[in-house]
């Protein structure tokens, strides 16, 4: 049996030693967190490449390991995996670039918490390349963009919207599961859960705030600011 079960076989190019792969249509969870462990244990093992796997799940909610069960507002709608990635609940669906991260820890400094500043500003560069200004802010995950095409909240602030999540887990230093960047997902898709815990703030995507983007106009922009964002050192 094919150890990487569901990894595209015509991916076999390195850049940057990482190998890259595409699937085309939509991939079942349970098998894709197969196949990432799987390829862990290779890379951990020496016996494959660094991989950064780019795909599309059916919708689907997923629990990280900080998910609170009040926010599950609507647990028949879709069906909801537990899942081993650090963050809280957080939907999965198509129209929204999946990206996961298998890359060795151990080559960039083992730090962690540098290791995600690392996936956030490979978003927010990735944005960047269609002139959308991503952010983060403190005691939120993932990257978010202000709405100035929006009215001021109530309390006179700025409203803001997520545009990609991010949640990782490590493996013998082997990263996995990683970042989702709203493309043009059925936003409506998010109202069965509290996206990260979050009340306050909505949700949105590429398409939502007004660009005509495609999955893989996305793609090529991660490939292309990929190596600004990650190096072995991690500096």
């Amino acid at each position: 049996m094919n150890p990487d079960l569901l990894l595209p076989e015509a991916a076999k190019t390195l850049e940057n030693n990482v190998q890259w792969h595409v699937s085309d249509g939509l991939v079942p969870y349970e098998a894709a967190v197969t196949t990432m462990e799987k390829r862990v244990a290779r890379i951990a093992a020496g016996q494959a490449p660094e991989t950064i796997w780019l795909l599309e799940h059916p919708p689907l909610y997923t629990a990280g390991t900080s998910a609170k069960p009040q926010d599950l507002t609507d647990p028949d709608r879709f069906p909801v995996h537990v899942s081993q990635r650090g963050g809280q609940y957080t939907y999965h669906g198509p129209g929204q670039r999946v990206v996961y991260v298998m890359l060795d820890v151990s080559k960039r400094g083992r730090d962690v918490r540098r290791f995600v500043q690392q996936l956030e500003e490979w978003v927010i560069a990735t944005l960047d390349q269609f002139n959308v200004k991503g952010e983060i802010r403190a005691g939120r995950v993932g990257v978010w963009v202000s709405r100035d095409d929006k009215p001021l909240s109530a309390t006179g602030q700025q409203p803001e919207d997520k545009i990609a999540a991010i949640g990782i887990r490590l493996r013998k230093w082997i990263s996995f599961h990683g970042i989702s960047i709203n493309v043009e997902p059925e936003l409506d898709h998010f109202s069965g859960i509290i996206p990260c815990g979050i009340t306050e703030h909505g949700v949105t995507s590429l398409v939502d705030l007004g660009l005509q983007v495609t999955m893989g106009d996305v793609d090529v922009a991660l490939r292309r600011v990929f190596t600004t964002a990650f190096s072995e050192k991690g500096q």
